[in-house]
């Protein structure tokens, strides 16, 4: 809507418009706290290399893994040895990582900071 269509219709510029657009937005409460929805999901592109989808799920692992662990308080990489990561994807319910994905783990967390 253009800029133009808000103003008042009278010759004369008001503040008084200006006062009760401010206390309109002041009023209104923005919700933080809604519920979390996972994104639906997608196929993912079709015609790429094996390792390239190996390399993507790898990824997805690690941040999932690498975001547990901060909510459960682990904020620095050395204290995020291989079986401590292993043991938080066991609660979470993910298969235990590999060497490689526990290192992308630690690399995310340090890389964050």
């Amino acid at each position: 809507m253009p800029a133009a269509a808000l103003t008042s219709k009278s010759s004369k510029p008001s503040n008084s418009s200006k006062s009760s657009t401010s206390k309109r937005n002041a009023s209104r409460t923005v919700l933080i706290d809604l519920t979390y929805a996972p994104l639906e999901k997608r196929p993912l592109p079709a015609g790429r290399p094996r390792e390239w989808y190996v390399m993507h799920n790898r990824r997805l692992k690690a941040m999932r893994l690498a975001i547990a662990l901060l909510d459960s308080g682990v904020y620095m990489p050395n204290q995020a040895n291989n079986t401590r990561i292993r043991s938080m994807a066991e609660d979470v319910g993910i298969h235990p990582p590999s060497d490689i994905t526990c290192h992308m783990v630690r690399a995310l967390m340090r890389y964050s900071r």
